[in-house]
């Protein structure tokens, strides 16, 4: 029972109803706390790129049946793709008040939440392998390039006050546990967009390897 209490905690870290809000609060931060005023552009881009890459992916196959029935692919995995791109920069964003090698641990916890958010992807049965890699990469490029254009950048320390401040939605909403409707929606989109009474499924694709 702890244990798929933990590997929902884990999948949760990759849920949109936790993301969105996150980035939208990620964006006023960096817009408020860096001396480059690009940065907050540069990551309203990354953060977008993810989610339209992966939304695309899945319409494409949703709608129209595009994946690979080889590598079990029907699409980005969102939940690899979106934490990829989010908790590697929240991580750099909230940790500037730490010397070095507390930020480098910081960032590198950042890394390796989206790992576990994969892994628990699998280990429920939501993804294949393919989809999950392929998720992760994407959205580590995403946040590795922004990471990389914010080097000559610098960051305003937090006060543990606005760091409360800055923490208490995403907590709130952990706590709470919402799932957002992101994959319902998109089927819907699909069919409409295609044309078609519903969507393309699993099974359907790899029917057509057999």
């Amino acid at each position: 029972m702890v244990y798929w209490q933990i590997i929902h905690t884990l999948t949760y870290f990759g849920d949109s109803m936790l993301l969105i809000p996150t980035a939208a609060i990620m964006a006023i931060l960096i817009a408020w706390k860096n001396s480059d005023s690009r940065a907050v552009w540069y990551w309203i881009v990354a953060f977008c790129a993810a989610g339209a890459i992966v939304s695309l992916s899945k319409i494409a196959f949703l709608g129209f049946g595009i994946g690979s029935a080889r590598y079990n692919f029907t699409g980005f995995s969102g939940h690899s793709a979106m934490s990829a791109t989010l908790w590697p920069v929240m991580l750099w964003l909230l940790s500037a008040r730490l010397s070095g090698f507390w930020r480098g641990v910081a960032v590198g916890t950042g890394y390796l939440i989206p790992l576990l958010v994969g892994a628990s992807r699998l280990v429920l049965h939501y993804h294949s392998h393919s989809e999950v890699i392929t998720g992760l990469l994407l959205g580590f490029t995403l946040s590795t390039a922004f990471l990389v254009s914010q080097r000559g950048s610098q960051l305003k320390t937090f006060s543990l006050s606005q760091l409360c401040v800055a923490l208490l939605l995403p907590l709130l909403l952990l706590s709470h546990g919402r799932i957002a409707t992101t994959q319902q929606f998109l089927q819907r989109l699909s069919v409409e967009i295609a044309g078609i009474d519903h969507p393309w499924t699993r099974s359907d694709l790899l029917k057509l390897q057999q």
